[in-house]
C-alpha cells in the first residue's frame, strides 16, 4: 500500500514539475514603458512574450504583473492572458496603457492596463491570476510567491530582478 501511494505521489510531482517546465519556455523578451508620453517612440506600453521552447505552451492561467522599481506598492495584474497556445518560436504582444504620442503598436494579442515607467520598473509573468502580495523589495516575495513567477524583468534602478 505504501508503495502505491509513493508511486502516485511521485507521478503527481513529476506532472507538476513538467507543467512548470513548460511554462518556463515562455519568457519576457521585451518591455517598453511610458508609451504615449511626450517623445515616446510608441503610443502604448507593452510586454512581449516569447516561447523559446520546442513545444507549444498554453498561456491559460498566466498573468503579466507590474510594480514600480523601488516603491512600496505590490505587483498588480496588468493583463490576464487568454487560453491560447504559443507555438515554439512564436511571440505574444501584450499592449498596456496608452497615450497620445508615438507610433501605433502593431495589433496586440492581449490588451492590459498597466502604466509602466520609462526608466525603471519590475514586470513578472506569473502562473496564477491573483496579484502577488509582494514587490520583491520592501515587501519580499515568499518562497510560494517566487514559485509562481515564470519570468521576471527588473529594469533601471529596480530592487528586484533576475
Amino acid at each position: 500500500m505504501q508503495r502505491i501511494v509513493a508511486r502516485a505521489l511521485a507521478a503527481g510531482l513529476l506532472l507538476i514539475g513538467a507543467a512548470g517546465a513548460a511554462h518556463a519556455q515562455v519568457v519576457i523578451s521585451q518591455v517598453y514603458g511610458a508609451g504615449g508620453n511626450t517623445g515616446a517612440t510608441y503610443n502604448r506600453d507593452f510586454v512581449e512574450l516569447f516561447n523559446r521552447g520546442s513545444t507549444p505552451v498554453s498561456l491559460n492561467g498566466l498573468t503579466v504583473q507590474y510594480a514600480s522599481a523601488t516603491g512600496t506598492g505590490n505587483f498588480a495584474v496588468g493583463a490576464t492572458l487568454p487560453n491560447v497556445n504559443l507555438a515554439p518560436g512564436q511571440y505574444h504582444l501584450v499592449g498596456m496603457s496608452s497615450g497620445a504620442n508615438g507610433a501605433a503598436l502593431p495589433i496586440v494579442d492581449t490588451s492590459g492596463t498597466s502604466s509602466m515607467a520609462t526608466a525603471a520598473g519590475k514586470v513578472v509573468l506569473v502562473n496564477g491570476t491573483a496579484a502577488l502580495a509582494c514587490n520583491g523589495g520592501s515587501t519580499p516575495c515568499s518562497a510560494a510567491q517566487l514559485a509562481q513567477i515564470v519570468d521576471l524583468v527588473g529594469y533601471g534602478t529596480s530592487n528586484f530582478f533576475e
